[in-house]
């Protein structure tokens, strides 16, 4: 568990926890690979989000996970890009959140993870808790508690 104080100035910048959907690049489930490959290609992201027509998220795709569906023996058969669908490749068990200002599942789950897609009850796509934010967050904290604080030591 947090400590409480710590926990209350990391929830001072709660604002910049999640970025909102809007905001965020996704691909659609139906959408042909070659389109989710330049739009992955295009914007430099190491992975993208998947929705469906109704802004359901269902799942996340990388460049990583396009490339290998296209190896062949010895070769790389691009022409599977226009014949598959994202929802042929993309990752389905990647762990989403509902609470984006539950600070401890954040850090628990972002030791694994780059983002966390954020659901609503309905499973739509609200945006995502980044790493970078979390930690820019953890940095003020650390940086700005004693300027709040004094800390006393328990052995003393």
């Amino acid at each position: 568990m947090i400590e409480e104080h710590l926990q209350e100035m990391m929830l001072q910048r709660r604002q910049k926890f999640m970025i909102p959907a809007s905001l965020v690049a996704t691909v659609n489930v139906n959408n042909s690979l070659d389109h989710a490959f330049l739009v992955l290609t295009k914007d430099r992201y190491a992975k993208i989000i998947v929705v469906d027509n109704e802004n359901h998220y269902r799942g996340q795709l990388s460049l990583a996970m396009i490339t290998d569906r296209l190896l062949e023996t010895e070769r790389i058969n691009v022409s599977k890009l226009n014949e598959l669908t994202v929802a042929d490749v993309m990752q389905t068990d990647a762990p989403v959140i509902q609470e984006p200002f539950d600070i401890e599942e954040n850090l628990h789950l972002m030791i694994d993870q780059s983002f966390l897609a954020v659901v609503n009850q309905q499973d739509q796509f609200c945006g995502i808790v980044t790493r970078r934010e979390l930690l820019k967050t953890v940095s003020y904290t650390l940086h700005e508690f004693g300027k709040k604080y004094k800390v006393i030591s328990k052995n003393k």
